[in-house]
């Protein structure tokens, strides 16, 4: 061989092992696009992921191919279809390398978001555990929680198919909505949960949005004066947080010591073979474990031997409230109250190659929960152990033997003056940082519309929210670049005691909020619930109907299917005949009221802004209303309080949603 030539091919042979990450990269796609997932029929569908620079990348499913070629970055995306409801396919995308994802269905795709009645899972949910059931046709992806001050390009789950377990892990009303379309449309349904209890509405909101309305511009400004702010905050904090602590440590379970471990809970050769046994990821409430304290749980994997000796992640999701995690016997990590917010931070520890072996391996989790809920609560795709970048990833969900180590019966704890997350950036409270983390990496999938449940955290705001809540509705449709696609949300149940008189509420503010949103942004829904709340609880139980209602509005609404009514009694508009005033309604064909009686829930007041009750009828589709305390009615409510009584229904059994006629400043305005 001539020495110029060999020289060259030299050259070139260096020049390989010196790049070694452009001549590995592969092609890979976001965690949306898998195993199971369902693509949204009727439209082009965009797939998307990362390669090698100007790496080409095909595409192939259900008899359609497309192409694409990634830019400087190693970004690519490229479109198929449209297509039709069905399968399952087999979706491929190859480029040096050849990803094959199979299990793959066509069908209508919902996204499901809000705050803590839209996380409710399904175990706990009033006749929940009897509904679980399993349909291959109906897929969940379980969104993990995060916050990110820049918006991510991915986020953290798996689609996962129908069955009794995933069912009851899943969100309750999102089960039941998508159940109801799946029975009603006979095709196959994608649910896509992203939320986060407690959450004000802000943190769905991005950062451009808020920073483009003057009204909402003061959101920013606060979030922004407490992170220049923030040692003194979290100094204040952490002071309210123990007169807190003392004020409940009667009812607060304390760690005395991790007995477990020297009990062998961890060892790999104690005989566990007599705990009983719990699905994960879910809190052990939802099972019966009606407890505070520490928890033990153990599970076997076998791991290959192509693994044998590599340093793996163990990922586990958020743990409630404290961890210690082994690995065959030995302490690979644990998460405990020097860590802000530790219950809903995800887990993820280091391996040791020296660790793992091939063949059976145990892992074992003490769990701590010193008041409320405990337990495994991120997503069963986070559950996992893998190798570095997540390849050869093994699933840990599924069933995990316990054992109580030093437990208490759970007891009441009284939150009302506990002081929330800890000041942060990292605090999920946060305007932007939930839609940066949770919502904006699923923009790019194709959707049919989303479901929201949330109001809670705002109501304190509810002026604020008549502007809010449009504007995060805009956003997302902007986002997702496809116009005002349906969304659909559940106005605030009732709740707390019940008043004797009539008087001011912030929360009927917020449904007011809510009504006018419904009025004013197009293709929006309102599943009324005010009859579905419990005087005592911020989680209402039933959350069939309350699913079950917002699949109405997808039904009629988006599916133009005829017979089914959307909506119970919408106000219309009003006139003042003398001593009393008539109410007139949209969807009040068959008004009436549930039980037979006259109208429950109105009151008019006299120019003097003074509300007192009134008696009521029905006439036809209108209401007829009046007081012999108000003999010149200028203005009337109806179920303006935070837990009304209510009776007032159309003939499809939907309830009328609370309103009212006057526009006099309430609790919250003016209130940024």
């Amino acid at each position: 061989m001539r020495l110029d030539l060999k020289l060259l091919l030299l050259a070139l042979g260096f020049f390989l092992i010196a790049t070694p990450q452009r001549a590995r990269a592969e092609v890979r796609t976001p965690s949306l696009i898998g195993e199971n997932m369902v693509l949204q029929q009727g439209r082009r569908v965009r797939l998307w992921g990362t390669a090698s620079p100007g790496e080409r990348v095909t595409a192939r499913l259900a008899g359609r191919a497309a192409r694409a070629t990634a830019d400087r970055q190693g970004r690519w995306q490229l479109f198929l279809g449209p297509l039709r409801a069905g399968g399952p396919h087999v979706l491929t995308i190859s480029g040096r390398n050849r990803l094959t994802y199979g299990n793959v269905l066509v069908g209508e795709v919902w996204v499901c978001s809000g705050q803590s009645n839209m996380e409710w899972p399904l175990s706990r949910a009033e006749g929940g555990k009897e509904d679980a059931a399993a349909d291959p046709r109906l897929r969940f992806f379980t969104v993990e929680k995060r916050t990110a001050a820049e918006p991510l390009a991915d986020v953290r789950g798996r689609w996962v198919v129908a069955t009794p377990e995933e069912a009851l892990r899943f969100s309750a009303v999102a089960f039941y909505f998508g159940r109801e379309l799946r029975g009603r449309l006979r095709v196959p349904v994608g649910l896509i949960h992203s939320s986060w209890g407690g959450t004000p509405a802000e943190s769905w909101t991005s950062r451009e949005a808020l920073a483009s309305d003057p009204l909402l511009r003061a959101i920013l400004d606060r979030y922004e004066q407490e992170m220049r702010n923030l040692p003194e905050l979290r100094r204040e904090y952490d002071r309210k947080l123990a007169e807190w602590d003392k004020r409940n440590e009667r009812v607060i379970q304390r760690d005395e010591g991790n007995r477990g471990e020297a009990l062998g809970y961890a060892d790999p050769a104690h005989d566990a073979s007599a705990w009983p046994r719990m699905n994960l990821p879910q809190q052990w409430e939802n099972t019966g474990l009606n407890v505070d304290g520490a928890v033990w749980f153990r599970r076997e994997t076998d791991v290959p031997a192509r693994l044998a000796g590599r340093e793996l992640t163990l990922s586990l999701g958020a743990i409630d409230d404290h961890d210690t995690t082994y690995f065959n016997g030995e302490r690979v990590g644990a998460t405990g109250g020097e860590t802000p917010n530790a219950y809903a931070a995800p887990r993820r520890y280091t391996v040791p190659g020296r660790l793992v072996r091939a063949g059976r391996n145990v892992l074992a989790v003490r769990v701590f929960d010193a008041l409320g809920g405990g337990g495994f609560t991120g997503p069963p795709a986070e559950m996992r152990l893998s190798a570095g970048g997540g390849a050869d990833a093994l699933p840990l969900d599924g069933a995990w033997a316990y054992k109580p180590e030093m437990v208490v019966p759970a007891r009441e704890v009284d939150y009302s003056n506990h002081p929330g997350p800890r000041p942060g950036p990292e605090s999920h409270y946060n305007p932007f940082v939930l839609y940066n983390a949770m919502l904006a990496p699923l923009t790019p999938y194709a959707i049919r519309g989303a479901i929201w449940y949330q109001g809670e955290s705002n109501a304190g705001r509810a002026y604020q929210y008549r502007t809010l809540f449009p504007a995060m509705i805009r956003d997302w449709r902007r986002a997702w670049g496809r116009g005002d696609f349906p969304f659909y949300f559940v106005q605030l149940a009732n709740w707390r005691a019940r008043r004797a008189e009539p008087s001011e509420s912030d929360w009927a503010e917020l449904r007011e909020a809510q009504l006018l949103t419904l009025r004013s942004v197009p293709h929006t829904g309102m599943a009324v619930a005010i009859d579905l709340g419990e005087a005592d609880d911020l989680h209402p139980r039933n959350k069939r109907d309350v699913g079950l209602r917002l699949a109405r509005w997808a039904l009629a609404d988006t599916y133009g299917r005829k017979g089914v009514v959307a909506s119970g009694p919408l106000y219309d508009s009003h006139t003042v005949e003398g001593d009393r005033i008539r109410v007139r309604f949209r969807h009040a064909r068959g008004l009436k009221t549930s039980d037979g009686r006259a109208p429950v829930g109105f009151a008019v007041a006299v120019p003097d802004r003074k509300f007192v009750w009134a008696e009521a009828r029905v006439e036809g589709d209108t209401v007829v209303v009046w007081s012999r305390h108000a003999p010149r009615p200028v203005a009337v409510r109806y179920a303006w309080a935070d837990n009304p009584e209510v009776n007032l229904y159309n003939a499809a059994g939907l309830p009328a949603s609370p309103f009212r006629t006057d526009d006099w400043p309430g609790l919250t305005a003016g209130k940024k």
